[in-house]
């Protein structure tokens, strides 16, 4: 039995319209490792999550109601430059909140994410 993960997180599985096209933004973007289950599914580990990209229509949006994965930076503004350089978009510009800034950004697939930094 694995105790250490009661009652934590353990897996998150996002839609990907194209897997192959997520799995390259991730691993430019973030360096993510990936092991491939077949065309239509991806795993990857974040050196302390893991999670997998399956294959689907549909996308992950914070307007469409979906939870919002959030991801730590230390320097946003390199960090949108990145993102775009990688292929995804800014979909939200950086903007400060109490206890940091942060942006919203989408990988090829449109999923939505956000980045954020306590850096002023």
């Amino acid at each position: 039995m694995r105790t250490e993960a009661e009652n934590k997180i353990d897996y998150i599985e996002i839609p990907a319209r194209d897997v192959a096209a997520s799995k390259k933004f991730f691993a430019d973007l973030f360096g993510w490792e990936f092991t491939d289950y077949g065309p239509d599914y991806t795993s990857f580990s974040d050196g302390r999550m893991f999670g997998g990209f399956s294959k689907a229509d549909t996308v992950a949006s914070e307007a469409g109601g979906s939870v919002l994965i959030v991801l730590y930076r230390h320097d946003l503004e390199a960090a949108c430059d990145a993102v775009v350089a990688a292929g995804g978009k800014i979909v939200r510009d950086i903007f400060a909140f109490p206890g940091g800034r942060r942006f919203h950004f989408s990988d090829p697939s449109g999923n939505e994410y956000a980045l954020w930094s306590d850096a002023e």
